[in-house]
Order: structure tokens, then sequence, then C-alpha cells
């Protein structure tokens, strides 16, 4: 006698291809901080209120682009993202996701799954248009759109992890990057022409990503991965120029910045700038207004004490009281 093969049910078809789609995502990415750092609490919360989230593929259909949070609650979440993960520093190299290839394995792997829930909804859609004409039927089949409908609710979970890990990676590597400040005095000596070499480093990661995704996911998602970063940098920036700051007034005498070192911060801002503008779907606008912030912020430090305390009342608002 002939082996009757075994007919599978969509939740054991769908269990074989999530197992195998997870092992389609390297373990070394699961085992990754980005991976780790989407499922706590915390962090889970904060990226759920960014406005930048309303990209993300919800469970009712396309993503909403609507956000009902304003322009300040935006620019606070940011600040409370960047403020979380800059406390992780310093940021490791092993603990990062340094192969591109793996990135965008996890792009390409977050588009399947969209692909796929699509395809779970109109299936289902279809299944519930045939019950409607078969009654007969449809009691004798009522399971399996309940199951296309777990089915697409994963597939979409599963998606939306993916572009998590792919936003606080590059916010990750930003600061990975941008925490060799702490190490230098900007005591410059002459005019450099050239960012330094960390941020040289990150915008061309951020350009090769970004181009290397371009194929796989839309431009929308891709301002969500590459969105984040700007924020992050700003807030490090400043951070730092504070710890400079605060250095100077203990120590009348002591000087870690100067003119030049003012004008090399400020080229690798602008740096920085012309390589997230250069991404098509990213707001250039908000871009220049943080990283304009970051440079008046440190043109400020060679300002006469005068000078400096005019500014502050003129422009009380732009920067905290920390700040």
């Amino acid at each position: 006698m002939g082996v009757v093969a075994k007919r599978r049910s969509p939740k054991h078809v769908w269990c074989l291809w999530r197992r195998k789609a997870l092992w389609r995502a390297p373990r070394a990415v699961l085992e990754k901080q980005s991976y780790m750092l989407i499922g706590r609490h915390d962090i889970e919360n904060l990226m759920g209120l960014d406005p930048a989230s309303a990209c993300l593929p919800n469970s009712l259909g396309p993503p909403s682009m609507e956000n009902n949070a304003s322009d300040a609650e935006g620019v606070e979440v940011e600040l409370e993202m960047s403020d979380l993960l800059m406390n992780l520093r310093p940021i490791k190299q092993e603990n990062l996701i340094r192969d591109d290839n793996k990135l965008i394995l996890l792009a390409s792997l977050s588009d399947s799954l969209e692909l796929g829930k699509a395809c779970t909804r109109a299936a289902n859609q279809v299944q519930e248009n045939n019950n409607q004409k078969n009654p007969h039927h449809a009691r004798m089949s009522s399971a399996p759109p309940k199951d296309l409908v777990s089915f697409a609710e994963e597939y979409r979970k599963l998606a939306i992890d993916c572009l998590k890990v792919l936003r606080v990676e590059m916010q990750l590597e930003t600061i990975f990057n941008l925490q060799e400040m702490t190490n230098r005095e900007y005591l410059e000596d002459q005019d450099a022409e050239e960012p330094d070499d960390f941020i040289i480093s990150l915008t061309a990661q951020i350009t090769r990503r970004d181009e290397q995704m371009a194929p796989f996911i839309a431009g929308i998602k891709r301002n969500y991965i590459f969105g984040g970063i700007c924020s992050v940098a700003a807030n490090v920036s400043i951070k730092v120029g504070m710890c400079t700051l605060s250095a100077v007034l203990a120590l009348a005498d002591m000087k870690s910045i100067n003119l030049f070192g003012v004008q090399q911060i400020c080229r690798n801002s602008i740096a920085l700038e012309q390589a997230l503008a250069a991404i098509s779907s990213i707001d250039g606008e908000a871009v220049q207004l943080r990283l304009d912030r970051v440079r008046t912020y440190y043109e400020l430090l060679n300002m006469p004490f005068e000078a400096l305390l005019a500014f502050i009342i003129e422009h009380e608002h732009l920067f905290t009281a920390a700040e």
C-alpha cells in the first residue's frame, strides 16, 4: 500500500513557515542588542508613542499616516528614547549588526512578511465570500478563516519587529560612532577641511545601507529606519557639549574646545545632515532644524559671557534648563 501523505493544517504550515523565517534571520541578529532592546517594556512603549510609528502596518489594513501627537510631544518622545539609548554607553562593536547583508535580509524579510499578510487577508476574504454563497459549506469550514486572520496578525507583528530592529540598530550605530567625541579635545590649531573620521564612517554607512535596502522596502519604511538617527545624533552631540562646558566652568583656565574645534563639530553636523537629507523620504527640514540647534549650541561656547547671557534670555525655549 502506498503511503498517504498527511494533510497539514494551516496552523501547522504557519508554524513551519515561522520557524523557517526565524532561521533565515541569522542567529547573530537575534542575539544583538537592538533585537533585545525592542522587547524592553520602556522602549517598546516609547516606540509605540513615537509619531514615526504611524508608518508601521496595523492590524486593520494599510499603515495609518495619521498621528495625533503634537510636534512637542514627538520631540519629547524622541529625547526620552535617545536618553535611554545613551545610557547604554559605551556601545560595543560586538553588540551591533556590522554585516550589511544581515540588515538587508531583515529588510527583505519584513517586505516578505507584509506580502504574506496581504495574501492571507486576501485568502480570508475569498473564504468569507465563498461561505456567504454556500452557508452549508461555511458551517463545515468555519475554522480556516480564523486561522488565516491569526496568520495575518503574526505576519504583521514579525514585519514590525524587523523594522524596529533596523531603526534601533541605526540609532545604536550612531551612538557608537559619536561616542568617539568624548575621547577628543577639540583644540584645533588649524581649520580642518574634512569631518572627523567617525562621521565620515557613519555617513558612508547610512548612504550605503539606504541604497542596499531600497530594492526591498518602500521609502516610507526607510524613513522609519533612518529617521531616528537625527534626534539621537543631536542629543549625543549636545550632551558631550554639556560635559565640555561643565569642565570649562569648573576650571577657568581649562579649555576643551576652541573656535576651530567648534567649526569642526559644525562641519560634522553638516556632513550628517547631508547624508540624511539624501534619503528621498526623509524630512530634510526637520533634520536641518535639529542639527542647526547643535551648531547653535556649540557656537555659543565661544561667545563672550554677556553675549551668551543675552542670547539665552532672547531664546529661552531653544534649549532645556540642563543644556
